[in-house]
């Protein structure tokens, strides 16, 4: 599974008369191709060849063919059924040769038998024969290539069979039945291994596995609560749904019932969808119900209470939560949370808090049906060749650029129209921005210039399939030079068709859920800006085994983009610094750390170590450590 770059080493043994098998010796992943033949042309003997073919015949059946390993053969004078076969090529040679000898064999022992001499010798010899007969027909039609393969004939076309690989076997088979019913099979007959070049590999993680476990202890008894939480999810899809985790972890740290949230109808995209229509909320009340109670709606006897509406504090202690506002809980009975992002903090929390965090997360939000299905059929399709693909997820679009007042490589008139859109949001509290001191500070999304050729400087081929997890990008032509490095560039939008999203398009918030299913399940997620969605897919690529994905350093990145374009590096040198720096940042384990403040450090949901994830090495070392004491003391009774 790869694209350019790949190498494979094929070895082509050949005799003097002996069809020539291509043998492909590959590793790792695979890839479909088409069986190749060919036939020396000295002994293609044809019917039109009538002069010398008797002297063609006796050439062959005059190969030595012990020279190149398979077989013997010295007899010079055929029966004319061998001759008829071998010039018809009926079967291949060193079957017809076999079966001349076995014939021979038998008459031999035949005349043994009527001349009654050596008796013993001809009883063993018949026992022989029949033993060779019966492995003879248990392997039929199946001959030794030259390397002494066994290769097995298969509705005309020989076939290698790898019996040192189960899995290799197996998708092959599944490619047979695959090309029986498109009718196409010599393409799809065999199924070969290639080495996956390391921009695709995923970095090591054998020790690291998925805790988030529900302790006994921790499950909801009886049905007291101090009070309903009422939740207006804010912001995009992403920001809402790690928004929501935080309030089931808030609804359980004040021992409240939480109502089914409401999601935001007034951001910039203006989604009319609810909970209802992107999350399966059946399956996220049932996987949460020993957790906390969570409710469709309110009660009738709360139904008609004014909740007391309230903004908590971003990244709260659990102290916060449990005195403060759960004493307004308590008072009030109905409180309603107005903002979700951010609420509660990265770390200092009880470790069954924060795997409760991540069971709602990774396992009770999930997507509708609909919604999964579409995503993944979009998979499918981007794989449709066996290739691997990038989904990149291109932060170029307008809100964003005028959130954080980046004009890079626009025009005058496009940075003004962004300048005027930022003026326009009350909340966006930076008003004037420098933006190339706040670009040289790693504070802007790339553009797609730069994009492509961060992309092309760690080392990914231009045939690369790219899906691009993002709205429309802004700015005229600003996918051009894009696309010039990078022709196979995908979205939503290109891959389905009309009808397809029909159900999707007037729904910013379901397409992003699309696209958040094909971000999780690429073979390489790339991010542009440290977003709401770069920070969910990573840290849920993480959590499902460390997928691949790359988090570009950005403040050294665009320093040595200027340098390459004011001519003072060469495109080598570029390429090489760029490897450098992004060596250790391809999505690899590492524990999160606390930060000065909560604003400035590593996000919970972008990184769950530790928390959600475990290592295995260092649980054994502890347990070690624990266990010296003891050996200690034992030794000194």
């Amino acid at each position: 599974m790869s694209t350019g770059g790949t190498t494979t080493t094929t070895s082509t043994t050949s005799t003097n008369s002996a069809t020539v098998i291509p043998i492909t010796t590959t590793t790792h992943h695979r890839r479909r191709v088409a069986d190749t033949m060919s036939t020396d042309p000295e002994y293609n003997i044809s019917d039109d060849d009538n002069d010398g073919s008797n002297n063609r015949n006796a050439e062959i059946s005059d190969i030595n063919i012990n020279n190149c390993g398979v077989f013997h053969h010295y007899h010079h004078h055929h029966h004319t059924l061998i001759k008829y076969l071998l010039v018809r090529k009926k079967l291949p040679e060193n079957i017809v040769f076999r079966v001349e000898e076995w014939v021979l064999s038998v008459v031999t022992i035949m005349q043994s038998l009527r001349s009654r001499k050596n008796m013993v010798r001809t009883v063993f010899g018949l026992l022989l024969s029949f033993m060779v007969a019966s492995v003879f027909f248990k392997f039929s039609f199946n001959v030794d290539d030259v390397n002494g393969n066994l290769l097995k004939r298969e509705n005309g076309i020989f076939v290698l069979p790898n019996f040192k690989n189960d899995l290799v076997n197996a998708q092959r088979v599944l490619s047979e039945s695959e090309s029986s019913s498109s009718g196409d099979f010599v393409q799809k007959r065999q199924m070969k291994e290639i080495p996956v070049p390391e921009i695709w590999m995923k970095p090591n993680s054998d020790s690291h596995y998925q805790c988030i476990s529900r302790p006994r202890n921790r499950t909801i008894t009886g049905s007291l609560t101090n009070g309903y939480i009422l939740v207006h999810a804010n912001g995009g899809l992403n920001q809402m749904r790690t928004g929501i985790c935080d309030m089931v972890a808030i609804a359980k740290i004040m021992n409240a019932t939480l109502v089914l949230p409401s999601l935001d109808h007034e951001s910039f995209w203006t989604d009319t969808s609810d909970f209802k229509d992107i999350f399966e909320w059946r399956h996220f009340i049932e996987v949460l119900k020993d957790d906390i109670k969570i409710v469709e709606s309110l009660p009738p006897k709360y139904a008609a209470v004014k909740p007391l509406q309230k903004a908590p504090v971003s990244w709260s202690k659990a102290s916060y939560y449990r005195g403060e506002i759960l004493s307004l809980l308590k008072k009030h009975k109905v409180i309603q949370f107005t903002h979700t992002d951010s609420r509660l903090a990265n770390n200092g929390l009880a470790l069954s808090i924060q795997r409760l965090r991540c069971r709602a997360n990774y396992q009770a939000l999930r997507y509708t049906n609909k919604i999964e299905e579409f995503g993944k059929k979009l998979v499918d399709r981007l794989r449709d060749n066996g290739e691997p693909f990038i989904a990149l997820h291109l932060r170029y679009e307008k809100d964003m650029l005028a959130f954080t007042g980046c004009s890079n490589n626009l025009t005058a008139e496009e940075a003004e129209e962004l300048r005027k859109m930022r003026c326009k949001v009350k909340h966006w509290k930076e008003k004037e921005i420098d933006s190339k001191e706040k670009r040289l500070q790693g504070g802007c999304p790339m553009s797609p210039r730069e994009a492509a050729l961060f992309l092309k400087a760690i080392g990914y081929p231009s045939t690369t399939r790219i899906y691009i997890v993002a709205g429309e990008i802004y700015g005229n032509n600003s996918m051009d030079e894009f696309r010039s490095h990078y022709p196979n560039v995908f979205s939503h939008s290109t891959l389905a068709t009309n009808e397809e999203l029909e159900a999707f398009k007037n729904y910013q918030n379901r397409l992003a859920a699309i696209d958040y299913v094909v971000a999780l399940e690429s073979d390489v997620f790339a991010y542009t800006y440290d977003g709401n969605m770069a920070k969910a897919v990573q840290g849920h690529r993480r959590f499902e085994g460390f997928r691949k994905t790359i988090s570009p350093d950005r403040f050294n990145f665009v320093r040595l983009i200027d340098s390459l374009d004011k001519g003072d590096i060469s495109w080598e040198e570029f390429a090489s610094k760029v490897k450098v720096l992004q060596s250790n940042r391809l999505g690899a384990p590492y524990l999160r750390q606390a930060g000065e403040s909560p604003r400035l450090e590593e996000n919970f949901y972008a990184n769950p170590l530790p928390g959600c994830l475990c290592n295995r090495s260092e649980e054994e070392a502890s347990k070690q450590q624990l266990n010296k004491p003891s050996l200690r003391v034992a030794s000194q009774r």
